[in-house]
């Protein structure tokens, strides 16, 4: 006979609940933020921004080819800085509880 899983404590698993529901919208701004300059400044407002040029290229073309990869890169290290700091916030409040419950 199997022994049934020991009894979480409500308190971590909201705990651990507010944490994904975090990550997951963290996760969300980024993915917009990337689309709009992927798809938005690459594709849908490269006309306008041709108007404009960053070092003789027309920006639309520059954001279609260059722009669009730098902004990926630099919301992934945006990603990791925040995720640290929500690991670390996750970590002081998941020790705080099992100092409360000992």
């Amino acid at each position: 006979m199997e022994t049934p899983p020991p009894a979480r404590n409500p308190r971590i698993a909201d705990a651990i609940n507010r944490y994904w529901r975090r990550n997951l919208a963290i996760m969300a701004v980024l993915l917009l933020i990337w689309a709009a300059a992927g798809l938005g400044a690459g594709v849908l407002w490269a006309e306008t921004l041709n108007a404009w040029s960053l070092g003789g290229i027309p920006l639309g073309f520059w954001f279609a080819q260059q722009g669009s990869i730098i902004v990926f890169v630099v919301l992934i290290l945006i990603y990791a800085l925040l995720l640290n700091r929500l690991d670390r916030q996750h970590h002081e409040e998941l020790a705080t509880i099992h100092g409360d419950a000992s």
